[in-house]
């Protein structure tokens, strides 16, 4: 990656980008292997937890880095340079805990004591709200995990799909429909007998993120792992604040579009091509895609992170910017998407071979499309914020009273003879 890169501002954003490449030049060697496979990396994660990356997003009052969202993206975006997978699969612990943290949603107590289980004892935590049934909580379903009185507590049965880190978390949250009280609620989970992992993951890309069904079969939890309702028609805390940890997933891509430019330009610079007399590099047609590459990769920083500074400074923006967050998520990832299929054109047929990375990359990449907020619902929402807009000018200029309007020139009256210029006596 290139020294001069201007994403990092100070000291302490290259101290930042330092460690996540330390960490990522751990995780390297093995993540081809994971990739093949499809297990769960719990080396990786030994490794993480060994470098105190569970913490990052905790608030520094409970043993935590409490980076920034800025910083959060300068980590993930360089450890998913290493493994996508792994950088995904983490975030989600570090979105939960980076959006709880701006929310505090929780009750102060409970949220201390999974911070703490996350510094101190490497626990991870992820909320399932997805079910194969009924969709995602984001486009508006109601949960068929079912929640029911019993006793103090409740009983909660369902099953969740696409349960990133479902191997790896001792507990967990889940989204269930309280039947007595007809309300969605996020309830905290410890892993037991009746809790069953289901191994369904087994995808084309992201293929070590663990994300599997978990089945709850009836199971008990105490009053307190009620954390928070959802109210009808009121923003849910997954919606609060602009959704701005959620930047995390363009910059999960970004970064490995980013390995993709990195690598390309290593093997262009390397491979000698004899119609050239020179290597691939020098070739008009690939540095075009290399100048395409870049202008991608510069527009994309200056997007995710410009986004990511305006949220983290100015206090009165953080409810305001749930358009420019899902416009970042669109345009970076679907710009990844395209520098790696370009990175790709220029190694030829040699970029479909396992033993290079690019079509790893080009497989993780892919999955950007399918995270939340998806193209349509992007498109959808700034479609209609656009239409809104319009027809509110419209109505108000129609509001405004004849005589009050602005009048131009009177078409009955004779033409001006003064010039351009000429002054007004």
């Amino acid at each position: 990656m290139s020294i001069d890169d201007l994403s990092l501002r100070n000291t302490r954003d290259i101290e930042l980008a330092a460690y996540a490449n330390d960490v990522a030049a751990a995780i390297r060697p093995t993540a081809a292997h994971y990739d093949r496979t499809g297990e769960f990396p719990f080396e990786h994660f030994e490794i993480l937890k060994r470098k105190g990356a569970l913490g990052l997003t905790v608030p520094k009052e409970y043993g935590g880095q409490g980076l920034s969202l800025y910083e959060t993206l300068l980590v993930q975006e360089r450890i998913a340079g290493a493994s996508g997978a792994t950088a995904l699969a983490l975030g989600w612990h570090l979105m939960t805990l980076f959006g709880l943290n701006t929310t505090r949603a929780w009750d102060q107590a409970v949220f201390e004591r999974v911070c703490r289980d996350a510094v101190e004892r490497g626990e991870l935590i992820n909320v399932f709200a997805t079910e194969r049934d009924a969709g995602n909580v984001v486009r508006g379903f109601k949960p068929t995990t079912v929640a029911r009185r019993h006793g103090d507590g409740y009983v909660i049965s369902g099953r969740k799909a696409f349960s990133t880190l479902a191997p790896a978390v001792n507990h967990f949250t889940v989204l269930a429909h309280i039947e007595d009280d007809d309300q969605t609620a996020e309830f905290l989970v410890q892993k037991s007998e009746r809790v069953r992992i289901i191994d369904t993951w087994d995808a084309l890309g992201m293929r070590s993120t663990g994300s599997h069904d978990v089945e709850l079969d009836a199971v008990e939890v105490p009053a307190d792992a009620l954390l928070v309702r959802l109210e009808k028609g009121k923003p849910s805390r997954f919606m609060a604040c602009s959704s701005a940890y959620s930047l995390q997933l363009p910059a999960i891509y970004l970064g490995i579009a980013v390995a993709a430019r990195d690598f390309i330009l290593d093997f262009a610079d390397s491979r000698f091509a004899p119609s050239l007399g020179g290597v691939i590099l020098d070739a008009p047609q690939v540095q075009h895609k290399i100048g395409e590459i870049e202008i991608l990769v510069g527009t994309s920083k200056a997007l995710l992170y410009g986004l990511a500074e305006r949220w983290d400074r100015h206090d009165a923006l953080k409810d305001r910017l749930g358009s420019e967050v899902a416009i970042t998520k669109y345009a970076v990832t679907n710009n990844a998407i395209r520098i790696v299929e370009l990175a790709m054109q220029i190694a030829g047929g040699h970029a479909l071979s396992r033993d290079l990375p690019l079509e790893r990359y080009f497989r993780d990449v892919q999955c950007g499309l399918y995270n939340p907020p998806h193209n349509d619902m992007v498109i959808d929402r700034v479609a209609k914020e656009a239409i809104a807009r319009q027809r509110a000018d419209t109505a108000a200029g129609a509001a405004i009273p004849r005589a009050s309007k602005p009048q131009g020139p009177d078409p009955t009256a004779a033409p001006s003879t003064r010039r351009i210029g000429e002054a007004v006596a």
